[in-house]
């Protein structure tokens, strides 16, 4: 199988790959592997969507449980024991613009001194005429275990979660049918909008940005395995 190679250390993976019958080709290839942590793979679909992509962990910087080594998992690649899963995107439009984020997509104030304030609509209803805090983000299923769980302290197993960044007023969190779309009015700014790892974007006063779930998606090859709860237990121990 020809395979392209993006991450960090590269050079730690590219002698295994013989092994496995697998051949580095920059040019055509059939799935990318995604060497390091979530920002590689996240790195790697902004750059190559829709291409299969099989992230693995970079040892030197996160080591994996027994049962999820590299050698492991590159047995089950090629033995196609590994599960594909569809992840859904999500897609920002404003002006001429558009973004795509698979965790999620967040629009932030670009001066830290200076509240931004917004206001949102939903499905075509007004939800809030005017919020003001550092931002308001919308996460997929997926992307709920990241920033939007570090703001509202909380998950969702289904729809898109709506979260409010250190709102000056007390606002509730919500979590949003699949079809929903959110309308975010920039009333005073500048911000920043931003999706996943991406570079950001300024949004000035007026803006209109909408929300929404994409028809694109992202296939993953072994995301539970890459995702692995015990593999993230030694990560944090290692940290402490």
């Amino acid at each position: 199988m020809k395979i392209k190679l993006t991450g960090k250390n590269l050079d730690d993976i590219r002698p295994l790959l013989p092994r496995f019958g697998l051949t580095e080709d920059d040019r055509d290839f059939e799935m990318i592997i995604c060497h390091g942590g979530d920002g590689a793979l996240l790195g790697a679909e902004r750059e190559f969507p829709g291409i299969l992509k099989f992230p693995v962990r970079d040892a030197a910087t996160a080591p994996t449980c027994a049962a999820h080594i590299l050698e492991k998992r590159l047995e089950k690649v090629i033995a196609e024991t590994q599960c594909v899963t569809t992840l859904p995107k999500l897609q920002g439009i404003w002006q001429n613009n558009r973004i795509l984020g698979i965790n999620d997509i967040f629009i932030h104030n670009k001066i830290c001194c200076g509240a931004l304030r917004y206001s949102v609509r939903i499905d075509g209803e007004m939800y809030a005429k005017e919020i003001m805090g550092d931002g308001i983000g919308m996460a997929t299923v997926h992307g709920s275990t990241a920033y939007y769980r570090s703001i509202t302290r909380s998950v969702f197993r289904t729809g898109l979660g709506v979260a409010f960044s250190n709102a000056a007023a007390e606002i509730s969190h919500i979590v949003l049918p699949e079809t929903a779309v959110v309308e975010i009015e920039i009333l005073r700014g500048p911000g920043l909008i931003i999706a996943d790892n991406s570079p950001v974007s300024e949004v000035s006063e007026g803006t209109k940005i909408t929300l929404s779930l994409s028809q694109e998606k992202a296939r993953v090859c072994g995301i539970e395995e890459f995702m692995c709860p015990c593999c993230r237990k030694i990560r944090h121990r290692k940290e402490c």
